[in-house]
């Protein structure tokens, strides 16, 4: 998996990794010319006393050192461009990937993991293509090109290139071994955290009503100290590579100036060369060394790689339609036929071959006990979910044969948990519309109820709001919902439940003024309340997930056992209030 999301988003940027190819090839090659000239100069101008040989091979060393430092820049110059842009392109995908799933991947995946795997994960494979373009291509050249360049110095001392390279390359793999599975818990301990602070941020108010404060930072601690465990595992054998690395490169210098003593000694090896030869030693140690820190961070990066794999990879259960209708007529008309929904795994379908149909300028009301399957089926008209089994339709096209983007441009949709974004009243009104006025904007408030609490606000359509909305009250969060549906002015409006914060006169007002404002639209209203679809054209019973009634307020009392229980157990409620 990770080579192939190296190649998917690598390959686009081949310019850039030419030249970091060629300044890498530039940089080793000045490398392993250095030792070579040192070992010149010491034999052929230190030993004899010749200043000009000295001054004319520094010169040239000094030449090639500043080629050397000038490709080692750009190299990383142009490593990190890559590196950053493959960063960015990934976290581009994934984010548009998600942006196609439906409910079921989603909540399939957490918040908290989507979040983990396109910042945590990415960053992982982003440092290993930092890093890859940085050492890769010199550690390579550097240990095939040092070995060459040692064996031209002295043949003899070979043997120690024989041992000493073996005995690291082993020593690192087993290292490398045991942080492989420590990666793969990394990520799912961090995964965990941000699932429990993301669920203590959120759900502070509930914390604090329940005095669960000690409860809920013992929660985290574990979470916290599960992460840190693991952390500090892996930090440890990370900290064990590298006096290993350096353990070995140490012996091995030892022996090469011991036994290249007596080589100098028996006048088989001068002075120069035995330094040329060490010189080159350690940098085909460090080189493997580099390629092996290429190693500790492949492992963490191919755990992060098949996170990222497996978003990328998950289809979405609603799938576009290969050949979309992107233009009909529209008049709102909403026709459910047969539709059934079941879950994957489920025993039973949360909806049995639900049929109605909802009219234009009508009022379509659904209403049912908990569990009924009332925001699932109306989650089945905008293709949040797709059916099971049947058919949803609008205007008698089936929704799967519909553009997406021109099926919900079609709908305004207020969700059971309406959710307001950071920023302003206005910036959140207009999500429904990007050009809406400012005239607009008051009157979809004076619809929803909105607009006293709106101008009390400091600032009024400039007034903050905090990511979710959390920074207004319930009711008032869901009459800006209903104010950012309203602005849309669709064919088709979808309530799911979206009065149950509003008090029964508020309620009241805000539908009789949809009544007179988007009388010509479609309603569908999912509600709790009797209260709420008193005035409706039509009320469908669920019970179970099947319709076990349809019709009017009255024709429903008589002809409905569950909805006169409904009516009954409301009623009763409120004398006993």
């Amino acid at each position: 998996m990770l080579m192939r999301i190296l190649r998917r988003y690598v390959g686009p940027h081949w310019p850039l990794l030419v030249g970091v190819v060629v300044f890498q090839i530039g940089q080793s090659i000045a490398s392993l010319y250095l030792p070579s000239l040192n070992a010149d100069i010491i034999d052929n101008g230190v030993a004899v006393g010749d200043t000009g040989y000295i001054l004319r091979i520094g010169a040239i060393m000094l030449g090639i050192t500043l080629v050397q430092v000038v490709c080692a820049v750009a190299a990383v110059y142009f490593g990190a461009k890559i590196a950053m842009r493959v960063g960015r392109d990934m976290r581009a995908s994934i984010v548009s990937h998600v942006g196609d799933f439906s409910e079921r991947e989603v909540s399939r995946f957490g918040a908290a993991s989507l979040i983990t795997r396109s910042t945590n994960d990415v960053q992982q494979v982003q440092m290993l293509v930092l890093m890859t373009c940085t050492l890769l291509v010199s550690a390579p050249i550097l240990s095939i090109g040092g070995v060459i360049m040692a064996l031209r110095e002295d043949v003899q001392l070979s043997w120690i290139l024989v041992v000493a390279i073996p005995v690291l390359l082993v020593a690192v793999g087993l290292i490398i071994s045991r942080m492989v599975p420590q990666f793969q818990k990394m990520q799912a301990r961090i995964d965990t955290v941000n699932r429990v602070l993301r669920e203590q941020l959120t759900g502070i108010r509930v914390v604090r009503a329940f005095v669960r404060e000690d409860e809920e930072v013992g929660r985290f601690a574990d979470a916290n100290a599960a992460v840190t465990e693991t952390a500090v595992f892996a930090g440890r054998l990370f900290a064990l590579m590298f006096p290993t690395v350096l353990l070995i490169l140490n012996v091995s210098s030892v022996a090469v100036l011991w036994f290249g003593a007596y080589r100098i000694q028996d006048g088989g090896m001068e002075v120069g060369a035995l330094t040329a030869f060490l010189s080159y030693l350690i940098q085909i140690l460090m080189a493997v060394m580099m390629a092996t820190f290429i190693g500790v961070l492949a492992p963490r990066a191919s755990v992060s790689a098949g996170r990222i794999g497996e978003v990328l990879g998950t289809d979405t259960s609603v799938v576009p339609p290969v050949e979309p209708i992107t233009e009909f007529r529209s008049h709102g008309e909403v026709e459910l036929r047969s539709a059934t929904f079941s879950y994957p795994g489920a025993e039973q379908p949360v909806l049995h071959e639900v049929s109605f149909s909802a009219h234009r300028g009508q009022t379509t009301a659904i209403v049912g006990s908990t569990g009924a399957g009332k925001t699932t089926l109306v989650n089945l008209i905008p293709r949040l979910f797709d059916v099971t089994g049947g058919a949803v339709l609008v205007d008698g096209v089936d929704v799967r044969e519909l553009d997406p983007d021109l099926l919900h441009s079609r709908m305004g949709i207020v969700p059971q948990r309406p959710y307001l974004f950071s920023g302003t009243v206005a910036s959140n009104l207009r999500f429904g519309d990007p050009d809406a006025t400012d005239e607009q904007l008051w009157e979809a408030l004076e619809i929803a109820q909105g607009r006293d609490f709106v101008e009390a606000m400091p600032g009024g359509l400039d007034a903050p709001i905090a990511q979710g909305g959390t920074n207004v009250s319930g009711g008032q969060r869901q009459r800006l919902a209903i104010a950012r549906a309203l602005v849309k002015r669709p064919e088709i409006y979808l309530f799911d439940d979206s009065f149950s914060a509003l008090d029964t006169a508020t309620d009241a007002r805000l539908r009789a003024a949809l009544a007179r404002s988007v009388g010509d639209a479609t309603i569908i209203v999912v509600a709790q309340r009797v209260a709420t679809v008193l005035s409706a054209d039509r009320i469908i019973v669920l019970d179970h997930g099947r319709v076990v009634g349809s019709g009017t307020h009255e024709e429903l009392l008589e002809s409905s056992a569950e909805y006169a229980e409904i009516v009954a157990s409301q009623l009763a409620v409120e004398e006993a209030a």
